[in-house]
């Protein structure tokens, strides 16, 4: 499966890491059960993959106010990629 991950195209062409680097190696990392360092590599897995689920479930379940909880996941999962780029580009930075 890693043999097969795109590469990162601005990190190649600019030398500087984009808001989802790091999210295909934390999908693979989540799969082979380590989960505390898929959230170091990509701290907006968890969330992501929580988004996933409730879309392939909601896809059978249909239930009242559902895009609440669709736009709350995908609300968090934004805020959680974008906090985390910040935080890993304040160390490139000082």
């Amino acid at each position: 499966m890693e043999e097969f991950m795109l590469p990162c195209l601005n990190k190649q062409l600019f030398g500087i890491d984009c808001l989802g680097c790091g999210a295909q190696r934390a999908f693979v990392l989540v799969f082979k059960g380590e989960f505390i360092a898929a959230f170091k590599m990509f701290p907006a897995i968890y969330p992501i993959l929580l988004l996933l689920f409730f879309l392939i479930i909601n896809l059978f379940f249909k239930f009242k106010g559902d895009w609440y909880v669709k736009a709350g996941l995908i609300i968090i999962s934004a805020t959680t990629i974008v906090a985390a780029y910040f935080y890993k580009m304040s160390f490139l930075i000082n």
